[in-house]
């Protein structure tokens, strides 16, 4: 199966082996056959104080926890180019996955977890919660969210071979999403029985399917709950910031323009 991972080390308590035995766990379990994905985002912070100023696949850490951060740096794990929400990935498509994420909407159908979810993937939460829930975000991109900018902010790259460029990402919007950013859903996903859990050590997994998880995340977006507006009446937009540019993206054709940058890397 191909499953995308969210975690805390520290839920599971005293845990012998650390990031590297939950990672052998998931490995063994799963087999080559299968693909483990996880989070290796900077959230756009390598443009602060303390960072590189770029983002470099094989040198910029993580900011999701030990766990996915062990998990990129090991040599047959493959990772994406988007520059602010890469995804790291193992097994037998992570190749296929990882790589035209740079040419894509951060969190598109065609991103590393737009495919994985298409193609009957799973999410597998350990010690967090929904609001941990990266996937969620492909659901909002597919449902054309208004707050979220097609690849409106551009980041410095530097690519493995030396070469720098600007890379384009998403747009975050200027403020939280009651629904996905606050995990509301949570309690509708085990009303309907769509999750499995159990405790190791003092750690709740989560398992749910992603398709299931699109059908009543899409349901909020699409009408509301609890006082809350549905997207098309919600007044959040993209955030401007000083990366803030004008998009490579052709919203009327749903694709990259010819003329983007991304076509040359």
């Amino acid at each position: 199966m191909g499953v995308v991972v969210h975690s805390s080390l520290r839920s599971f308590g005293h845990l012998p082996g650390g990031a590297q035995a939950v990672i052998a766990a998931l490995m063994e379990v799963l087999t080559p056959e299968g693909t483990l994905l996880m989070p290796s985002f900077n959230h756009n912070l390598i443009v602060e104080p303390g960072w590189d100023g770029y983002y470099h696949p094989g040198k910029t850490p993580t900011i999701n926890g030990i766990i996915p951060d062990v998990f990129w740096r090991m040599p047959e794990v493959l990772r994406s180019l988007d520059p602010t929400h890469a995804v790291a990935a193992w097994g037998k498509y992570a190749a296929r996955y990882t790589r035209s994420h740079h040419r894509t909407l951060t969190m598109s159908p065609d991103s590393p977890l737009g495919l994985l979810g298409r193609e009957g993937g799973f999410g597998l939460l350990m010690g967090v919660g929904y609001e941990a829930n990266t996937y969620h975000h492909v659901v909002e991109t597919t449902c054309g969210a208004p707050c979220l900018g097609k690849r409106s902010e551009a980041y410095p790259v530097v690519l493995p071979d030396g070469r720098r460029l600007l890379g384009r990402t998403w747009g975050w919007r200027g403020g939280n999403c009651p629904f996905t950013d606050e995990g509301r859903y949570h309690p509708e996903m085990a009303r309907r029985g769509l999750q499995q859990g159990v405790m190791v050590g003092q750690s709740r997994l989560t398992l749910f399917r992603l398709s299931d998880c699109f059908e009543v995340v899409s349901k909020f977006l699409f009408e509301g709950s609890e006082g809350y507006p549905p997207c098309r009446l919600c007044p959040l937009r993209p955030r401007q910031v000083p990366q803030t540019v004008e998009t490579d993206w052709d919203a009327a054709r749903d694709c990259l323009m010819p003329d983007s940058v991304a076509w040359r890397y």
